[in-house]
């Protein structure tokens, strides 16, 4: 009777575990064929290696394609130090716009973040990404400078 129990309970355990698996939903998709596309010149910005304090900023090219006015409602650093600003005015089929990342380069290390724009363009989301690597500001330690080599150092 136990292992009739004991079987039961881990069925039910397997069960109710696997229900809980759930697939990721796919962006929506804007059906209408005169819908507004958004095509960027490019979808990646290399930093390269750069020095720690650097000029972060960068921008993204990008054209409406399609047949109606693009309206960029939202984009999204994946971090607080990747902030973009895009245009709040609808771009118009055919025009070029941009959206300019800064990225904080006080922090030292590789780079590997993304930008998620919503707009109504016909794939709702759309991800750019930057990289790129920081490399620390050597610091130099100041010795104390002794004008008079005859005379002990004074302590402040």
């Amino acid at each position: 009777m136990k292992k009739v129990l004991l079987a039961l309970i881990f069925s039910a355990g397997m069960v109710s575990v696997n229900a809980q698996d759930a697939a990721t939903p796919a962006p929506p998709v804007n059906d209408n064929p005169n819908a507004p596309e958004i095509v960027f010149e490019k979808e990646v910005h290399d930093y390269g290696t750069m020095k720690q304090g650097g000029n972060g900023e960068c921008e993204f090219k990008f054209k409406n394609t399609g047949k109606e006015p693009l309206i960029i409602s939202n984009a999204r650093g994946s971090c607080g130090c990747t902030v973009p600003h895009w245009p709040k005015d609808p771009i118009k089929p055919g025009e070029t716009n941009v959206i300019k990342v800064n990225y904080d380069t006080k922090r030292v290390g590789p780079i590997n973040k993304t930008v998620t724009i919503t707009s109504n363009a016909k794939s709702a989301t759309k991800t750019i990404r930057i990289s790129g690597t920081i490399e620390a500001v050597p610091t130099e330690e100041t010795m104390p400078v002794n004008n008079n080599p005859g005379a002990p150092l004074e302590k402040k």
